[in-house]
């Protein structure tokens, strides 16, 4: 399967570089299973939900997870993207220099902590804060928060609040659950009001969320490994929706992530640990009934969920129509509401 089926231009005044101070200001493109596309703004959603569905959102909150230093031999500027823990004081990370570091390099952060490069893995690095610090003591005290790489900009204070959801409750991101942006504690409400039942997941997003497939073949793609957890009280609260014909509906592309690894021999389960899942058009959902998520980057492996959940051609061509209706793309931009195709 080629990659460049899910190619497209994508002008760069469509990408949002900064938040709406309302969060639930956006547009809506609703795409549904069959019929038109129909544009709209976000606040629909509550026509389209019924009492008994289930909302699923993913609780993870954003680590102030960039550092700026230097290295200690040379001066040379550095910027390191913290990725996840392997002990306390031991990560893996992105770094991004004019000259990649070798292993054994000490780097000296801006606010006077040293670490030290310790091994490659693929595009990442193994790094050991001195000392035997903490490295989430380190990113509290120094960090900034990782907008992600089409902002064109530093993080703002601004950004503290709308770069996450207002149910973060759970460290441990590097990219917020964009999707979940949307909501604010008034909508959150007013859904419960109406009978909705709200539940929460939790998906620690990486940076590989921003990879494009660069395998001439998709399915030859590595994918990166996300933390999650699913609890058993989420799986009653869908057991329940469903027994009273609610639909199940995920709020962004690492919920349908987390739900559909959290499946074992057909049937949902408790879950806590890694998934490298990947979701692309042939597979068979197991859980997810209709999706709200933000638009994609070209050739990413979320806008291939997307098209596997909804159809590689009809998604296309909803890409297409939201650039000529002037949509807002990516992490501040605006929505979609897509129904899963019929098996």
């Amino acid at each position: 399967m080629d990659p460049k089926r899910f190619d497209f231009h994508l002008p760069p005044d469509r990408i949002a570089q900064s938040p709406l101070l309302e969060r639930a200001a956006c547009r809506l493109l609703q795409m549904p299973r069959v019929g038109e596309l129909i544009d709209g703004q976000f606040p629909d959603i509550k026509y389209l939900l019924r009492s008994g569905d289930i909302l699923v959102f993913n609780n993870t909150q954003v680590l102030r997870a960039r550092l700026y230093g230097r290295k200690a031999t040379t001066g040379g500027r550095i910027e390191i993207l913290f990725e996840r823990n392997v002990e306390v004081d031991t990560f893996v990370g992105q770094i991004k220099a004019s000259k990649a570091p070798r292993v054994g390099t000490s780097i000296m952060t801006d606010g006077g902590v040293v670490i030290a490069v310790e091994g490659k893995e693929g595009a990442f690095y193994k790094l050991r804060v001195s000392g035997g610090q903490p490295i989430r003591v380190v990113l509290q005290a120094e960090g900034h928060l990782p907008l992600p790489p089409y902002i064109n900009r530093r993080a703002s204070s601004l950004d503290d609040v709308h770069y996450q959801t207002v149910f973060s409750t759970s460290p441990g991101a590097v990219a917020a659950p964009t999707a979940g942006l949307h909501f604010d504690q008034s909508m959150m409400s007013e859904l419960e009001s109406a009978g909705i039942t709200i539940a929460m997941i939790t998906l620690h997003v990486g940076a590989g969320t921003f990879q494009p497939v660069r395998d001439s073949d998709l399915t030859a793609h590595r994918m990166h490994s996300e933390w999650y957890s699913v609890p058993e009280s989420v799986i009653e609260s869908i057991e329940k929706a469903r027994r009273a014909g609610g639909r199940v509906i995920a709020v962004g592309t690492t919920v349908v992530r987390a739900l559909e690894s959290a499946v074992s021999g057909g049937q949902l389960i408790p879950f806590k640990g890694y998934t490298d899942l990947f979701i692309y058009p042939g597979y068979a959902f197991r859980v997810v009934d209709c999706l709200i998520t933000n638009f994609h980057l070209p050739r990413s492996t979320l806008l291939m969920m997307v098209s596997a959940f909804a159809g590689s051609e009809r998604v296309m061509a909803a890409y297409r129509h939201a650039i000529d209706a002037d949509y807002r793309f990516f992490s501040y931009g605006d929505a979609m509401w897509l129904d899963k195709v019929a098996a």
